[in-house]
């Protein structure tokens, strides 16, 4: 059974997704569109799930590869930008919800 977020939670979720946006958007190249769609803390704020999806498709392992390989830099500016004690352990995953509704899209535009 999962638990519902604490304020908190929510509230550092929300920045993480603000922040890391705003840094991903000054380190990309104009070869792939990466947007983070959401983040995912653990109750007791030692790991993040920051999930994002990549235009275009193709994309998608180059851009993973290059999220990770940015975690340090990642860690370092969130830490220069948010005040808290300890600062969670990063993983970039693919928004597989997101894809599944672009698939649902596109199926249901076909019927059209």
């Amino acid at each position: 059974m999962k638990r519902e977020k604490s304020q908190r939670q929510k509230k550092i979720q929300e920045l993480i997704r603000q922040l890391a946006s705003d840094f991903i958007a000054g380190e990309t190249n104009t070869t792939s569109l990466i947007t983070i769609t959401s983040v995912d803390i653990s109750p007791n704020l030692a790991s993040c799930d920051i999930f994002v999806t990549v235009f275009p498709e193709e994309s998608t392992d180059s851009a993973l590869n290059f999220l990770k390989r940015k975690r340090p830099d990642l860690k370092k500016y969130i830490k220069s930008k948010m005040f808290i004690r300890k600062i969670p352990f990063f993983d970039f995953k693919i928004d597989q919800g997101e894809l599944n509704r672009q698939a649902i899209d596109k199926i249901s535009a076909g019927m059209k």
